[in-house]
């Protein structure tokens, strides 16, 4: 099955919540397709979405540790930042 634009692309509306409102959004996707709600074409349409959210989750959750990584002392790319500096 080829990927199209509409699955590669995290729309607008999901890239602008936070990692916590898409992981809950996610969550009650999960829950409602695991207890069979709604129909096929239902179900597939929060598949998609539920797909989505995932891979916008993944993304949120590389930039912190990217970030993280930039702050911890001696961590590949990191400042270099002594802790004493800050006491």
């Amino acid at each position: 099955m080829a990927d199209n634009a509409e699955t590669t692309t995290i729309p607008k509306d999901i890239q602008k919540l936070s990692f916590e409102a898409a992981l809950a959004e996610l969550e009650d996707i999960v829950r409602d397709l695991e207890d069979g709600r709604g129909e096929l074409e239902g179900a597939i349409k929060a598949f998609e979405r539920g797909t989505l959210l995932k891979r916008h989750c993944e993304t949120k959750l590389k930039e912190a540790e990217a970030r993280i990584e930039k702050i911890l002392p001696g961590a590949p790319g990191a400042d270099n930042v002594s802790v004493t500096e800050f006491e």
